[in-house]
């Protein structure tokens, strides 16, 4: 009966994505095999990583006991694989220009939100813990260190696989970064909104969707 319960569980996470999501990772599946059977081994390896890494979500909020909200799981998975796999093995980065702003631009606005709600949740959403400003901060900070550790990733996969990764060196690892700072600054003031409560939708919509599906961990929040 736990068996079946556990399975029952898993099964119903997978359930709550969104078909985007799906859809990506049974193309990134497909991928797989597709690169097994004509011997492409490396491209094999990386539609894996890159199915591990878009799926490695799923299973932390499901270990934390946090219900993490479709739109942002799609926003997630459609990162990883538009970075490593349609960026590095469909050779993205190199046919549209803009290809490395948005994924670096949209990642920074993700993890922008991502810590604002985290140190919310340390305040158990009392909004008086804290000035909005702080916690604004605090978040700004966090994306901005993301950005910075996925630097060290592309520095990494370049060097020990011979990816690109970096392209230019430090004048893209620079724009990177710039890119990142606009993106958190706008995730930041998104939680920023949310707090002074000048905003309903959009991007603070998403904060208020993941707080009302996780209301153990906002005990103490009132609009």
């Amino acid at each position: 009966m736990k068996g079946k319960g556990s399975g029952d569980e898993g099964s119903a996470v997978y359930k709550d994505q969104s078909t985007l999501t799906l859809i990506i990772w049974l193309a990134l599946v497909a991928a797989a095999i597709e690169a097994v059977i004509t011997a492409r081994y490396s491209l094999a390896f990386v539609a894996l990583v890159t199915l591990g890494l878009s799926m490695l979500p799923v299973y932390v909020a499901r270990w934390a006991g946090i219900r993490v909200p479709p739109s942002f799981m799609l926003a997630v998975v459609a990162f990883v694989g538009g970075t490593i796999f349609l960026g590095e093995v469909a050779d993205f980065y190199n046919r549209f220009w803009w290809w490395d702003i948005a994924m670096h631009g949209g990642s920074a606005i993700g993890f922008g939100l991502i810590g604002f709600v985290l140190v919310f949740m340390m305040f158990q959403g009392d909004r008086f813990a804290a000035p909005p400003s702080a916690v604004a901060f605090f978040a700004f900070c966090f994306a901005l260190a993301i950005g910075a550790m996925w630097e060290v990733f592309e520095f990494t996969m370049d060097e020990l696989f011979g990816f690109n990764m970096q392209k230019s060196g430090l004048r893209d690892t620079m724009g990177d970064l710039i890119v990142d700072m606009i993106g958190a600054l706008i995730g930041a003031g998104s939680g920023y909104a949310y707090l002074r409560g000048r905003a309903e939708g959009g991007l603070s919509g998403v904060i208020n969707d993941f707080v009302s599906r996780n209301p153990r961990f906002f005990r103490k929040w009132r609009k």
